[in-house]
């Protein structure tokens, strides 16, 4: 965006990948700092496992899922000391499936082994308002548009007193109505301090709240812990696990009734769907996290499309004008407040390119005087199976032999 605000609004700028092989493009996006990750596809190499991203990925055959498994393995075996690799993976990875799927004529979901992709429950996802009239006035909005669900977080919540913050979720109840679910998210700001969360549970479970979201650091496992044991609200967190590790550790130990998973930073579709794999199997349920644009909700799906039993999922309410114009489809509610996947090859998403164009930000990186990156030609290779002239060393237009 030409200007960026400080709140906590992750739609107000967008790194997207473009991979193209055998006369397909694939799209995906990074959910993490765009220079950061670009430096990271491109960076000289430090040693052997701190290599650029670019080293396990130009030049790779993409001819089945087994290939984007091959792939995101090497990436990490490869980059495993470069700290950004995930979220700048996951964009990739992404990509990956979205063009595989676009070369078999099958949606990503049916790839991943799902037969069915069964509709989901949106939630309604926006930052708390400034006062608690805001706050209502928003939950109205979410009401009139028919939105089943709705989440309330991170704005002046937390970070002043109980009281305050009670009215800000009566407020917020009182504007959805009775039947509409209430969730809440605290957006990490209590840090590990159990005493500061207790003090807002009568609030919360007095207005039927449907669950606490990231109410410490994610990781923080003994505070997770001690507050599950003190309330009947199920708590919600993993937005910030970046490998199936991680996961794995919030799913078995942080007393989570929920894990929710951005498939923008841990690793792609390929971790995202690990993680709700081992989550289904542990009877905790599965949620996206996603913020920005609908290219983004569409990849946040696919792992748990065929998961009839994990029906929430994360809808961005009021993304930048950025991100609601990067995409040429969206994913919109049906009569009974619900989202289903598209049945069209790959993510089902085309990317409008005169949007992107509109937005774009040049960039170039060099190293010793030598030109390591610039930002790719906007123009070719934006339609599915039209290939275009990639740059020779750019993260939106890597060139894959295909087999």
């Amino acid at each position: 965006m030409p200007v960026i605000r400080d709140i906590g609004d992750g739609s107000q700028d967008a790194l997207l990948v473009r991979v193209q092989a055998g006369g397909y493009t694939g799209w995906g996006e990074c959910e993490a700092s765009p220079l950061v990750s670009l430096a990271s596809w491109i960076c000289p190499m430090s040693h052997s496992a701190c290599k650029p991203l670019i080293a396990s990925v130009l030049g790779q055959e993409l001819n089945d899922v087994s290939d984007i498994h091959r792939i995101n393995a090497l990436v990490r075996e490869n980059s495993y000391d470069l700290l950004q690799t995930d979220h700048t993976l996951s964009g990739i990875d992404i990509a990956l499936w979205d063009l595989l799927g676009w070369r078999l004529g099958e949606p990503v979901y049916r790839l991943l082994g799902y037969k069915t992709a069964f509709a989901k429950t949106p939630y309604a996802s926006q930052l708390f308002g400034d006062d608690p009239h805001e706050t209502y006035e928003h939950a109205v909005a979410v009401r009139k548009m028919g939105f089943r669900a709705a989440k309330f977080g991170w704005g002046p919540y937390g970070r002043g007193d109980a009281e305050t913050d009670r009215h800000h979720v009566e407020a917020a109840r009182g504007g959805l109505g009775e039947d509409v679910t209430l969730l809440v998210d605290v957006g990490t700001v209590w840090g590990e301090d159990v005493d500061r969360a207790r003090a807002r549970i009568p609030a919360l479970e007095a207005n039927g709240v449907g669950w606490i979201e990231e109410p410490f650091a994610c990781g923080a496992l003994d505070a997770h812990q001690k507050l599950a044991a003190e309330t009947s609200i199920p708590l919600a967190g993993g937005e910030g696990c970046h490998n199936i590790h991680q996961a794995k550790t919030m799913i078995v130990h942080a007393a989570l009734g929920y894990i929710q998973i951005d498939a923008g930073r841990i690793g792609g579709i390929t971790i995202a769907k690990q993680a709700a794999d081992y989550a289904s199997a542990r009877g905790v349920r599965y949620v996206n996290h996603t913020f920005t644009t609908h290219l983004a909700l569409s990849a946040s799906l696919q792992p748990y499309a065929g998961l009839e039993g994990d029906c929430f999922c994360e809808y961005p309410f009021s993304p930048s004008i950025l991100a609601r114009e990067l995409t040429k489809e969206s994913l919109a509610l049906d009569p009974q407040g619900r989202i289903q996947l598209p049945e069209k090859p790959g993510l089902g998403m085309d990317i409008d390119l005169e949007v992107v164009a509109k937005y774009v930000v040049d960039t170039e990186i060099r190293v010793g005087g030598r030109l390591l990156y610039r930002t790719p030609q906007i123009n070719g290779g934006g339609e599915h199976g039209h290939l275009g002239a990639p740059h020779a060393a750019s993260l939106t237009a890597p060139r894959f032999e295909d087999g």
